[in-house]
């Protein structure tokens, strides 16, 4: 048993949070109840950036005060945490005292032992983004993030000495290779702020008053960066009470959305290690979750409820679609109609067919109970394998944050079982009279859904305990722990099953007005549909290959531009590209070096699969697929027409 401290990104309470913060919680949520359920002691932090001059405009355009406004904010970010059913350990809020005052004795060590100086500070400044540019960095002389209007800021502050220590987090992190995650942040960093040189960086403000004091010169309220970022160790007590500090610090992983990695990959382990404490092991940056139009903001407006979608479609169907659809570290595109897809495909005709199906048949054929097994044969073999293999997976996936994976994993599990029972057909050895072939058939078919709840366990939080109480076991899967839960063999034969109604309803869609609300088919015409959808008819002359649009709208086809390409070691036909796609960037390997030099290549535009699962070939990890036409003697890639903004959605 092991410890385990994991931490989101406090959220900014200017507005309701939205799917892409619960993309993020849902996704650390996980993460803990895995740890928990392999036994690890776990700590999981959330909680609230309250202050700045952006909070304290918002309260007085609403005619209230900063700390009235931020109070209701939060009452519905927790409400929200309650309905997804976070499992946090802690929630902390930057205006709470014990944050307060551990932040002002850390910003006067600091300051005693010289590491924040006085000076006055000049630069272009966005409110709604709480964040300072260079001239250079504007876009139509606008911010570059949400595309409002900056304005100059010329103040006195403090400043820490981030530049005195980059030497040492430039060693760190060469030594230290999966301090940032993926790859791809890591590269940036380095190249675009670490090698460029660090300035040294703004601690406090004078031009507004919403924030901690700075104890020794009150007229400075304490700026962000010292503010919100030191609340991952004053939630454990420092400094101070150390207790918790001490079981838990450093912490395992700071998961945080891509734009902000700098702040926690630059400014904080500077900041740690100029208090002198060990730096986090690894601070991994997923991608976005977007909507067609772009990233969605609340400053934008462009924002999905996820309140709405609960009480729409239910709370583990919304955590499903969030963990399975975007590949962790890669941007995902939401859509309604995707998350429809998935609930009527992975748990409905998958996940809960397998259930309802297995139950059935034990309840026909052996009234009820599940038999103890007989003698096996390889094909029941072949599926045990397959189940072992299933926990080493996601235990794999999990360490190396792939959640997407791991929940593929599961259900990759869930296909073999539903394939099994196709192929073992009890209902002909229960014709055949075959009763101790069936009674292996059905004791293995109630055996692999037990596992099934136990791997869930970690993803889904009601309906492993609902497949575990329709199973007939006592207790909740969560009980069974990770190393006895996920061991062939555990299912108590002579248990009688409590089969109920199907526990994901296909949901139906109103074809003449995609805007109506979503419904829920009964029973007994899921079932009907399941059983019509599972009868594949011959394909028609001309017909055979064809795929249903929904199936092709499973394809993220995107523009790309090609920053760097170079050929791999050792591999005549492979090239190594580095891509950008729209604020992303990744690295893709294509066979290609026969027919493209590596330096004609560079800053031309391509077409990519941009979520393709990710592999490695020949040792080199490739994010997606080029796509391209070849009639067996000539190879050309597939571009644009004419030149378009890279990461455009191909349709």
């Amino acid at each position: 048993m092991g410890k385990f401290y994991i931490t989101t990104p406090i959220y900014y309470p200017s507005d309701n949070l939205h799917i892409g913060h619960a993309y993020t919680t849902v996704a650390a949520d996980a993460l803990a109840r895995y740890h928990r359920l392999r036994g690890d002691e776990t700590y999981f932090l959330t909680g609230t950036d309250e202050h700045g001059q952006k909070i304290q405009r918002k309260a007085e355009e609403m005619g209230t005060t900063p700390q009235a406004y931020v109070d209701r904010i939060v009452k519905g970010i927790k409400e929200l945490w309650s309905l997804l059913q976070i499992s946090y350990d802690d929630f902390i809020r930057t205006t709470e005292k014990r944050h307060e005052e551990r932040v002002q004795e850390i910003f006067t060590r600091l300051y005693e032992q010289g590491d924040i100086y006085k000076n006055e500070y000049e630069g272009l400044y966005c409110t709604p983004c709480e964040t300072f540019w260079l001239e250079r960095q504007l876009v139509d002389g606008k911010c570059p993030d949400c595309g409002r209007e900056v304005e100059m800021v010329r103040e006195e502050s403090y400043f820490f000495r981030l530049s005195k220590y980059a030497d040492r987090l430039m060693e760190y992190i060469e030594t230290h290779p999966d301090f940032i995650q993926p790859v791809s942040r890591k590269n940036e960093m380095i190249n675009n702020f670490l090698k460029p040189g660090l300035e040294d960086l703004c601690v406090s403000r004078t031009t507004f008053s919403w924030g901690i004091p700075v104890p020794f010169d009150p007229k400075h309220v304490v700026y962000v960066w010292l503010d919100a970022l030191t609340n991952y160790i004053t939630a454990l007590g420092y400094p101070g009470d150390n207790t918790l500090m001490e079981k838990f610090w450093p912490a395992d992983v700071h998961l945080v959305g891509k734009e902000i990695v700098r702040f926690h990959t630059i400014i904080w382990p500077i900041l740690l290690m100029a208090l002198g404490l060990p730096l986090p092991k690894k601070v991994f940056g997923h991608g976005w979750l977007i909507l067609e139009g772009g990233k969605m903001s609340k400053s934008k407006g462009n924002v999905v409820d996820p309140v709405t979608l609960v009480n729409r479609y239910g709370l583990d169907a919304v955590r499903y679609y969030l963990l399975r659809e975007v590949p962790f570290g890669s941007d995902g595109v939401y859509s309604e109609d995707a998350l429809i897809l998935r609930i009527n495909t992975d748990l409905a005709n998958d996940l809960g067919n397998l259930l309802h199906r297995s139950l059935s048949m034990i309840e026909k054929f052996n009234g009820g109970v599940v038999p103890a097994p007989g003698a096996l044969v390889e094909l029941d073999r072949d599926l045990i394998r397959a189940a072992e293999a299933c926990g080493a997976k996601v235990a794999q996936h999990m360490e190396e944050l792939t959640i997407s994976d791991a929940v593929m994993a599961i259900m990759d599990l869930v296909g073999r079982a539903n394939k099994y029972i196709d192929e073992a057909a009890p209902w002909a050895l229960n014709k055949a009279g075959n009763r101790e072939r069936l009674e292996t058939v059905l004791y293995t078919m109630a055996e692999v859904l037990r596992l099934v709840a136990v791997l869930l366990t970690p993803f889904l939080v009601e309906t492993p305990g609902r497949i575990w109480e329709q199973l007939g076991l006592d207790g909740k899967p969560v009980d069974a722990g990770w190393d006895q839960g996920i061991r062939w063999g555990g299912f108590p034969a002579g248990t009688k099953v409590k089969k109920g109604d199907p526990i994901f309803p296909r949901i139906e869609v109103e074809k003449e007005d995609q805007a109506a609300p979503a419904k829920t088919e009964p029973a007994q015409a899921q079932q009907a549909q399941q059983a019509k959808e599972k009868a594949v008819p011959a394909p028609q002359d001309g017909a055979a290959g064809l795929i249903a649009i929904d199936e092709f709208a499973r394809i993220d086809l995107r523009i790309a531009k090609v920053l760097a390409a170079e050929k791999i070691e050792g591999a005549d036909k492979l090239l190594k590209l580095q891509i950008r796609l729209g604020e992303e960037e990744r690295q893709l390997v294509a066979g290609i070096a026969q027919y493209y030099r590596p330096e004609d290549l560079v800053g031309t535009e391509i077409v990519v699969v941009a979520n393709l699962k990710p592999a490695k070939l020949r040792g080199v990890l490739s994010q997606g697929m080029l796509l391209a036409a070849s009639d067996g003697e000539k190879l050309t890639l597939l571009r644009p027409e004419q030149p378009i903004k890279d990461g455009a959605k191909v349709r």
